[in-house]
């Protein structure tokens, strides 16, 4: 039986300005594609050049990362700049070559 992955995550642009948090089931790609949209106006992360991964939870069903992401999406900033130090406390970029979620 194949697991499932899905994450959600907090990128931010270059000057760590702008947060912006999403859920997808592909971590790698979906960066992948927050960069190629940089300068987009029709998104929000091409808008904001946010594509930097800060901070990142794995889940196995989607309805939980579902829940999660609205969770953290309806935090103010504070409370998300203090869940990304929680997990990252330097604000360090995460390289997503660099890791590999635990196999469950």
């Amino acid at each position: 039986m194949r697991a499932h992955k899905y994450f959600v995550y907090i990128v931010t642009n270059p000057t760590k300005t702008v947060l912006y948090t999403g859920i997808t089931n592909d971590l790698e790609t979906r960066l992948h594609q927050h960069c190629e949209n940089r300068d987009l106006p029709t998104t929000f992360a091409g808008r904001y050049h946010c594509y930097l991964l800060l901070y990142f939870e794995h889940y196995r069903e989607v309805e939980q990362a579902i829940a999660r992401e609205k969770e953290i999406k309806g935090w103010t900033r504070l409370k998300k700049e203090a869940l990304v130090r929680q997990f990252n406390p330097e604000w360090q970029i995460i390289d997503p070559q660099l890791w590999q979620p635990a196999e469950e």
